[in-house]
This record gives structure tokens, C-alpha cells and sequence, in this order.
């Protein structure tokens, strides 16, 4: 209840509703300090010293502040560790978008123990690849083709939409590349839409260096995304009367989460640690840290 940043007086009189006896301000406030104490500890834990991949995004709450109603950030990181095992590294929030905060955010990662990263998705998020690259330069930074796929669709007209996206698959580089000319030559008209992809193309390139199943992992922010519509079911309630509220909130989601995935591989891991495995450099890298 108190998740949906209630006030002590809508918790205490939800409960004399459902459950016919009333609860004192000073328990409602031990319990809710309670979960707050215990999220603290957990965005303060110890993180695994590699991952095989990270996918970063953020969301936005609203929270009252005084008179007003303002929107916060939060920032959420979801990892991979060597054996394909879901976790949330950390929750963040507040601080202007850009690669200043990322780098922080990054940073504190690698205080927390974190030393070495293989991949990194995002949706394009401002200022996170440079922040991410600035903290762990081996890591590689993999834009969301899905993403790039819906930014650029808005330069397109909807009758064109299933012609367009039609000559965005290839399953090769060499294709990619003959490909992308044809499709630079095709829609020629809608500049705005070859911007999207000009500006991009390395991100596309850098796909075709791994085997599909890792190709798979990596050029959608999906596996985030599956993440944030959990999240999006307590915030979507309302404004929430502080920050530490939205934490509590999230976090008390974020133990449902980790309830459901059952500290399981994710689906197919088996054949992307094995293409994986198939380029020498991160193999070496997985090997010095499998065991941990």
C-alpha cells in the first residue's frame, strides 16, 4: 500500500477499511522505515566483478514537491553476469540527463566491485554511451535497433511503413552495406529518416562481429523494457510525496522481480556463451571471471 506513496493517513485508513482495526502513525512509520533501510542496503551491496552485458535505461515519476509537481529521472541498470542470471545493479534518481550523471552512475558500479563489462545497450539515452565508455573502455555500446527503427519511421509516411522497414533486414554485413546504398537511393526523399541510420551505421556494423544469438542479446533494449512495465504499474498510480518513496516503491517491485526469475539463466544462454566464446579476447575475459 504504502508503494503507491500513500500518505500514513491513507495507509492507516486503508487498513481499519479491509481489515477492521486501526494502526498507529508510529508502526506505519517503523515499517515503511524499515523498507527504505533495506533498499538502501541493497543499492549499497556488492556487485559481481563482471558482466557479460548491461542494458541502461530511464523512466520518469512525478513527485509533489511543496506547491508543485515535478518529474524525476530514474535511471535503472539491468545485468547479465557470465551465466546468463538476471540482476538490477541499482536504482538513481534525480540529476539533469546527460554524460556527467551516466559517469557517475557508471562510476559508482565500479566502486561497488563491478571491473569488467563485454556489452552495453541503450536506447539512445543522452550522454550514456560517452559516460559509459569513459568508465569501462573495453566495454562495447550498442545502440537499440529497435529504437533507431522507431525514430526513424517518423520521417516516413504510414503508407510507406511496410515497404521501408522491409529493406532494413539483412542478414550479413557485406549485405548491410550493399543494402544500405540501395536503401540511401530508395528514400532519398525522407532525409530525415538516412539521418537517422548515417548517424548510426556504426552500430549496425558492430552486430555482425558476434553470432546471431549474441546478436540477439544485444541490439534490442528489450530485456530492460521488459523491466520497466513492472515498474510502470506502482508509478502510474499518481504523484508520489518524495523520492524515497518512488525508491520504496520500486525496490519492494524490484523483490517481485527477483521472485519470478528464480535466479535462472535467461532463455537460449547456452548457445549465445558459446558464440560468445568463439572470439578469442572476450573468451579470455570470460574465463578469468567465470568463476565468480
Amino acid at each position: 500500500m504504502y508503494a503507491r506513496g500513500m500518505s500514513q493517513r491513507d495507509i492507516a485508513d486503508t487498513v481499519e477499511d479491509i481489515y477492521g482495526f486501526e494502526i498507529s502513525h508510529d508502526t506505519i512509520s517503523a515499517i515503511t522505515g524499515r523498507v527504505i533501510e533495506t533498499a538502501d542496503e541493497w543499492q549499497d551491496r556488492p556487485l559481481k566483478k563482471f558482466y557479460t552485458f548491461l542494458f541502461a535505461d530511464c523512466l520518469y515519476v512525478s513527485v509533489r514537491k511543496e506547491m508543485e509537481t515535478k518529474n524525476l529521472a530514474v535511471y535503472v541498470i539491468l545485468g547479465y553476469d557470465v551465466n546468463g542470471v538476471k540482476d538490477i545493479l541499482g536504482l538513481w534518481i534525480g540529476g539533469a540527463e546527460g554524460k556527467h550523471y551516466w559517469m557517475q552512475i557508471f562510476d559508482e558500479i565500479k566502486a561497488r566491485g563491478v571491473e569488467d563489462v563485454l556489452f552495453i545497450s541503450m536506447d539512445g539515452v543522452s550522454g550514456l554511451e560517452e559516460g559509459a565508455r569513459s568508465i569501462f573502455k573495453d566495454a562495447v555500446v550498442q545502440r537499440c535497433i529497435v529504437h533507431l527503427v522507431r525514430n526513424s519511421i517518423r520521417y516516413i509516411p504510414s503508407k510507406d511503413y511496410k515497404a521501408y522497414t522491409a529493406q532494413l533486414k539483412t542478414s550479413s554485413l557485406k549485405a548491410a552495406e550493399a543494402e544500405f546504398e540501395r536503401f540511401k537511393q530508395a528514400w532519398s526523399q525522407y532525409p530525415g529518416a538516412i539521418d537517422v541510420w548515417v548517424r548510426n551505421w556504426q552500430h549496425v556494423e558492430q552486430l555482425f562481429n558476434y553470432g546471431s544469438a549474441v546478436r540477439r542479446v544485444m541490439y534490442t533494449a528489450n530485456s530492460i523494457e521488459a523491466v520497466n512495465p513492472s515498474f510502470r504499474k506502482v508509478t502510474k498510480k499518481g504523484s508520489f510525496p518524495s523520492g524515497d518513496a518512488v525508491r520504496k516503491a520500486l525496490y519492494l517491485r524490484i523483490t517481485e522481480l527477483y521472485k519470478k526469475w528464480k535466479g535462472r539463466p535467461v532463455s537460449n544462454w547456452a548457445l549465445v556463451r558459446n558464440q560468445l566464446s568463439m572470439d578469442d579476447k572476450i573468451q579470455s575475459r570470460i574465463l578469468k571471471n567465470e568463476d565468480l
